[in-house]
């Protein structure tokens, strides 16, 4: 099966930076979206940035300015950069397609806590 690892987590004080990484083990990202999301507990996954095969690229209005996302398809990678973190970026980031019905298994993804 394909595996989604994610990397690049860790503890950071707020106003500081992250840069994240997906690895999709084995896969060709094709002409498909992909999409990061975050999730904290007793909460609803959200999805913070995607971006499409084609370069186009989405970010909620709580993250733009802030994020960016990237991809290399040569490498099957997926890049998250976090600038400006906030507390409330705190959560467990994934990656994975954003279309549903094309939706990998979930990777462990990789922990983001912004604290003083």
């Amino acid at each position: 099966q394909v595996q989604l690892v994610e990397s690049g987590g860790g503890l950071v004080q707020p106003g500081g930076s992250l840069r994240l990484s997906c690895a999709a083990s084995g896969s060709t990202f094709g002409l498909l979206t992909m999409a990061w999301f975050r999730q904290v507990p007793g909460k609803q996954r959200e999805q913070v940035a995607s971006i499409s095969a084609g370069g186009e690229i989405n970010y909620p209005d709580f993250v733009k300015g802030r994020f960016t996302i990237s991809r290399n398809d040569d490498n099957d990678m997926v890049y998250l950069q976090m600038n400006a973190l906030k507390p409330e970026d705190t959560g467990l980031y994934n990656c994975n397609h954003a279309a549903i019905y094309r939706r990998l298994q979930w990777g462990r993804g990789t922990q983001v806590t912004v604290s003083s």
